[in-house]
């Protein structure tokens, strides 16, 4: 019996790539969610309205990803969020707390290059089954 297990729903958007959604480890009950862009899963475009939109699109993803292992987001642990520009810190930091709740998890954010579809986000998690 393999210990890890691909998770995916279609609540999210697919992958762009050779990865899944989300793996399970059920050794340590650890789930890993790719990073998660702004994408609307019906049409795969960009949440229209800026990066803070984006963002709550992305968090919506993770959302979804959790569901689909029977968690949620008190379950997360640790998130990191990529950014196309430091700039949109605040305001994304602004919608941040309307997803998560003390005690927040850990976080690291970090501005990148670019990111996938032009998009001016991503939001990455690890959760833990309790």
């Amino acid at each position: 019996m393999t210990a890890r297990h691909a998770i995916s729903t279609p609540d999210a958007p697919g992958a762009i790539g050779p990865y899944s959604q989300a793996v399970l480890d059920e050794r340590t009950g650890l789930l890993f969610c790719s990073g998660q862009l702004g994408l609307d899963p019906a049409t795969g475009e960009l949440a229209p309205g800026g990066v803070v939109e984006e963002f709550r699109r992305a968090a919506r993803n993770v959302e979804a990803l959790l569901a689909a292992a029977g968690l949620g987001l008190g379950d997360v642990v640790r998130v990191t969020l990529y950014l196309a520009d430091m700039k949109d810190f605040a305001a994304v930091n602004g919608a941040y707390a309307g997803f998560f709740r003390e005690p927040f998890p850990a976080r690291s954010t970090i501005e990148a290059a670019a990111l996938p579809k032009g998009g001016r986000v991503e939001v990455e998690v690890t959760a833990l089954r309790r």
